[in-house]
């Protein structure tokens, strides 16, 4: 029976080796519940410049838009560098807690295939824009990003599939409702990111 049981706990030790090695399992809870807090800031500044745009209407509605459509690129850059930047500090201070690496050949696997469908999502939401689509912006960021999380989830906890598969959901339902997009860009990228990192918090940090 003690040998049973010491073969058993060899192969769970060999199974968490390997587990450490081909995935990143550093990622911070926490800096999930950051970025949904940013995004909600970033989706209320959006809706005050909105409600500005339509509240005082410019006679040159060209000119109008494109200056609403430099606050929203301005705007997502800016929430994307602050989620950016909290998430790497927070997962740079529990890799070190665990005595983890925090940039080997997993984590440049994992940056790799979160950052291509990211990049192909936000340059194909800047040609909507030149495009004057911008109904289908906020549908087409969380699409490409829910892909973007399924696409990493191979490199790091299984549990960010599930994120990217309700990101996927909801960006497909925000296409039919375009003149809801930035309430389902709140829901998505803010509720749903307080939502998942706080139950990651609890389920490995706490």
């Amino acid at each position: 029976m003690d040998k049973q049981n010491e073969h058993l706990e060899n192969l769970s030790e060999i199974r968490s080796l390997m587990e450490r090695s081909s995935r990143f399992i550093s990622l911070s809870g926490l800096s999930g519940v950051f970025a949904g807090v940013f995004a909600l800031a970033g989706a209320a500044a959006a809706y005050i410049q909105l409600k500005e745009l339509y509240a005082h209407p410019s006679i040159d509605y060209g000119k109008n838009n494109s200056h609403f459509y430099f606050f929203l690129i301005t705007d997502a850059l800016c929430v994307l560098a602050a989620s950016l930047a909290a998430g790497t500090l927070l997962t740079m201070r529990k890799a070190k807690s665990k005595g983890q690496k925090i940039w080997d050949n997993t984590a440049k696997r994992l940056f790799i295939n979160l950052f291509l469908p990211l990049a192909a999502g936000g340059l194909f939401c800047i040609v909507l824009l030149y495009h004057h689509l911008i109904g289908l912006v906020p549908p087409a960021t969380l699409l490409f990003y829910g892909l973007a999380l399924i696409n990493a989830s191979k490199y790091t906890l299984h549990d960010i599939r599930y994120l990217g598969v309700c990101q996927i959901i909801l960006g497909l339902v925000a296409s039919f409702f375009l003149g809801y997009g930035l309430i389902f860009w709140a829901f998505g990228f803010g509720i749903l990111h307080i939502v998942y990192g706080t139950v990651m918090y609890y389920k490995y940090e706490k």
